[in-house]
């Protein structure tokens, strides 16, 4: 293990700290900017390239996410986290400097797979900040840094669209490029590199197996709908993506360092990870589904609706709060009870929520409601997941864990989400000629998340117990001690 600074850490909030977290928050911004903002614009975007494949334009960024992710993570232990991140950001700049000036369709998405680096932004942040402070301080601050550019990037829609009305869809990537050189500056400024590296060579023909496997895997799942399951380009799609998961696999059991070594991640670990992965899908599915049902009118007689148009701003913007309500909060309940027993709660919470929607299905109250909850189900996740995977990896491997809990993340928010409209497609009626969802398909939708989230309190629970038999802190799992260097603490 390899120190290269003298850093302390962070015993009490200053404005040192605050300063460090604003940093990571503008990396933090970039990457919802890089993942959401395109979207209010992809009719512009289609149009003026002249096509009807919005998949690629939408999901391009996260696909790449998921295939830079175990990259860079496993590179941050070894070569240490404020660099790496700083390269992210610098590699999602020119990514978005390409998407500006890009002259057609497969430029722009190159463009897009190259912004995909900053989704990477998030995990390192959450494993910068778990570094330079103590856990008591480190909890709550990770919920802030990854859920608290959830408000700003909620105004900026406000101010994106007058903008790219006046300017074109451009505007977008003006901004991400703007956010990305501004994060990257502040960061190499004030945050401190690493003091903790893990020694050896960095595994990039089992990342590139790992990261170009998942990537395919996630894209035929999300592009399916579009372009077809049992086409020629999306089979052969499939079939690359699972051939590169079994040699990775392969790869990964006859290497000394693997990029991922699944044999030491340990049970509690792999449960954690598979709470992550179910809730997320189960909560990010209902955003789906609520965009659906706010457009239908209950005088349609089809059992649900909440005719929200005029509305959705009520309906999308107030619970979105939620993220960073669920973020800070869980951070703050995770030092009071620990991270496992937080993520019992949160998935708790969720079930609520998600059970509520039989009645939000069709009053919109109690949809904005439930849609409040699902939303701090979504930022308690977030934190927690990071937090708990934190407590459970060796403290020089926080980078490669971390990036664990973001590539199980996507990968749940992908299945669930076409399972969730499978269930639709599977119970449509016809009326009036036309096919509609149905009310059996919305409330059986609703049901099946709700029975998943209630799965992962279950397993959650079981976790939380797991862990309170250890001689550790309740539910919290070991902390590494602190080395030497970071006995002294900044005020």
């Amino acid at each position: 293990m390899n120190t290269t600074s003298n850093t302390t850490r962070h015993a009490r909030w200053n404005p040192r700290l605050a300063a460090q977290i604003a940093a990571l928050l503008i990396g933090n911004l970039m990457a919802d900017s890089v993942a959401v903002a395109p979207l209010l614009f992809l009719p512009q975007m289609l149009e003026h390239f002249q096509t009807d494949q919005a998949a690629w334009i939408s999901a391009g960024a996260m696909l790449a996410g998921a295939m830079w992710a175990p990259l860079l993570g496993r590179a941050a232990d070894i070569h240490g986290k404020r660099r790496m991140l700083v390269i992210t950001l610098l590699v999602g700049c020119a990514g978005s400097v390409v998407c500006l000036l890009a002259p057609n369709l497969w430029v722009f998405v190159l463009g897009r797979m190259a912004q995909g680096a900053v989704m990477a932004s998030i995990f390192l942040s959450a494993a910068i900040v778990r570094e330079i402070c103590e856990p008591r301080i480190a909890m709550p601050a990770v919920g802030v840094v990854t859920t608290g550019s959830a408000v700003v990037n909620f105004g900026a829609a406000f101010v994106l669209e007058p903008l790219a009305a006046a300017y074109g869809f451009r505007v977008v990537f003006v901004t991400a490029a703007v956010l990305g050189a501004v994060a990257a500056v502040t960061v190499r400024a004030v945050v401190p590199e690493s003091t903790r590296r893990t020694p050896g060579r960095l595994d990039v023909g089992g990342a590139v197996l790992l990261g170009a496997g998942l990537a395919m895997v996630l894209g035929y799942i999300s592009t399916g709908p579009e372009i077809g399951w049992f086409g020629t380009v999306p089979f052969t799609l499939l079939a690359a993506g699972l051939i590169a998961l079994v040699c990775w696999y392969l790869h990964s059991l006859r290497i000394a360092e693997p990029v991922i070594d699944i044999s030491g991640l340990g049970r509690p670990l792999l449960l954690t990870l598979l709470v992550i992965v179910i809730a997320t899908g189960a909560t990010q599915s209902m955003d789906q589904l609520l965009s659906l049902i706010a457009q239908i009118s209950p005088e349609q007689g089809l059992g649900y609706g909440l005719d929200a148009q005029g509305m959705l701003g009520l309906l999308f913007g107030i619970p979105a709060v939620g993220i960073v309500v669920g973020g800070v909060l869980s951070g703050w309940l995770a030092t009071r009870i620990g991270p496992a027993a937080t993520l019992a709660a949160a998935t708790t919470v969720g079930t609520a929520g998600a059970a509520g929607m039989l009645a939000g299905a069709s009053w919109l109250p109690a949809a904005i409601a439930c849609a409040f909850l699902l939303q701090c189900t979504m930022g308690a996740l977030l934190t927690t997941g990071f937090n708990l995977a934190g407590t459970l990896a060796p403290a020089d491997r926080q980078g490669g864990v971390s990036s664990l809990v973001t590539i199980v993340g996507a990968l749940g928010t992908v299945l669930m989400t076409f399972v969730g409209a499978a269930v639709l497609a599977s119970t449509q009626v016809i009326v009036d000629g036309t096919a509609v969802n149905s009310a059996a398909g919305v409330h059986g939708y609703i049901g099946l998340a709700a029975c998943i989230l209630a799965t992962a309190t279950a397993l959650a629970v079981g976790l939380t117990r797991t862990l309170r038999k250890r001689p550790t802190a309740a539910g919290v799992g070991p902390v590494p001690a602190p080395r030497p260097a970071e006995a002294t603490t900044q005020r």
